[in-house]
């Protein structure tokens, strides 16, 4: 049976003794779910989003080419997406308290070790794989747990969820930018992680699962993969995640090193290319909830940030790239909260979302582990340059769009006023 031609009843059995009538699509404790999913996207992907804090810093201290440090951020979001399978899986089985407690224990580890890292397989242990592994046993439950409380509203709740990445992407820049000349790294770092403690404090008081426990079942769910919309879907959202956090990593850099601009403004670029993830993140899901729907909305999302990344190639001035970061930070948000969106659509049977959006999520973290690093080494081999590494971006980016057509059109055919 497809992904999406089976509708969803007003009464399923999930478990004996509790009949789920559907999500509720709103109300307090639903609405609460979405601000712990946004404190949760605070921490993980507001400290990632703001990696180009650290690139600079670590390149310089640590006097190593660009492409090695993109492997501390880079091991970072693969894990938040490669931990999902058992994550996921964890939360269906009705683990979600403990699985989130350790998550929060290990992100919280890897930040204060982070603050006393000296070298740079410390900085990979710390903020690369034991910070990574929080990351990832916290979004994608989070996710799951949402898209049991929303059904119409369903992408509207996972992009106000995922302006986490924006709010958290303003706060820790600013943080950096207003601690570091005065208390230094490892102060301004611990601060960061104090600040992620609050959060984890909040949710952990506010988290309520929805759905009773699925015990049986297996971890990978294989038949997922017959299904040609499931699979054109995870081959699209590869490729586009294989570019997308090269910006939100070098524009900072390329400030400095192409456009010889100040440390200041460097920063002012990251909080603008955060920033406006804002509304690149609710306008997509007011489109896609009112009437497009997530995949027919994050294909133009997709393929309007491959022609940026193109065009990042004729950017020779400082208003130039202030111009891009804005744009790109629009699309590139929206991006970010469009894929879950779209792929929690693709689950009908909503006691199974944790599997099935944690497969996925365990295939592109492959493309985000590989994709800053190979961008960094496509720099160092053009001397410093960036236009191997754009064309590298918007390549990857615009077939990413055409796979994800083919999902599309594979489930619905050419009838354009499908949602889905």
């Amino acid at each position: 049976m497809g992904l999406l031609t089976r509708k969803e009843t007003k009464e399923e059995v999930v478990d004996e003794g509790f009949i789920d009538r559907g999500p509720p699509d709103g109300g307090m404790r639903a609405w609460l779910q979405v601000l712990c999913g946004h404190l949760i996207v605070f921490n993980a992907w507001g400290y990632i989003n703001s990696f180009g804090i650290f690139q600079p810093y670590y390149v310089s201290m640590l006097n190593r080419p660009p492409s090695d440090i993109s492997w501390v951020g880079s091991l970072q979001i693969c894990l938040v997406y490669g931990v999902g399978t058992f994550s996921g899986r964890a939360m269906d089985a009705g683990y979600l308290r403990p699985t989130m407690i350790i998550g929060f224990i290990l992100q919280l580890l890897g930040i204060f070790m982070t603050s006393l890292s000296i070298s740079y397989w410390q900085f990979i242990l710390a903020q690369g794989i034991c910070q990574g592994l929080g990351d990832g046993l916290l979004f994608c439950p989070m996710v799951a747990v949402m898209s049991t409380y929303f059904s119409k509203r369903r992408t509207l709740a996972i992009s106000s969820a995922a302006c986490g990445g924006a709010t958290g992407g303003m706060v820790f820049p600013a943080i950096a930018q207003q601690l570091l000349p005065k208390i230094g790294f490892a102060w301004t770092v611990r601060v960061m992680g104090f600040v992620v403690l609050f959060n984890a404090c909040v949710v952990l008081s506010l988290v309520r699962q929805r759905l009773p426990p699925r015990k049986t079942g297996p971890l990978i769910e294989w038949g997922a993969f017959t299904e040609l919309p499931y699979v054109l879907f995870a081959s699209g959202t590869f490729f586009a995640l294989w570019a997308t956090f090269y910006a939100y990593y070098y524009v900072r850099a390329f400030g400095r090193d192409i456009l010889h601009i100040s440390e200041q403004t460097s920063f002012n670029l990251l909080l603008i290319i955060n920033g406006v993830g804002l509304p690149g993140r609710l306008i997509p899901a007011l489109l896609s909830d009112k009437f497009f729907g997530p995949v027919n909305t994050i294909i133009p999302w997709t393929a309007s940030a491959s022609v940026l990344l193109y065009g990042w190639i004729g950017v020779h001035s400082l208003a130039g790239l202030t111009v891009f970061t804005a744009i790109y930070g629009f699309f590139g948000g929206g991006i970010q909260s469009l894929f879950p969106s779209a792929l929690s659509s693709l689950t009908t049977d909503l006691s199974k979302a944790g599997t099935r959006i944690g497969m996925v999520f365990s295939i592109v973290s492959i493309a985000t582990l590989t994709g800053p690093p190979l961008a960094g080494a496509l720099i160092g081999k053009d001397d410093g340059q960036y236009l191997y590494a754009q064309l590298f971006g918007g390549t990857s980016m615009i077939l990413g769009s055409l796979l994800l057509v083919g999902a599309r059109v594979s489930q619905t055919g050419f009838f354009l006023k499908r949602r889905m």
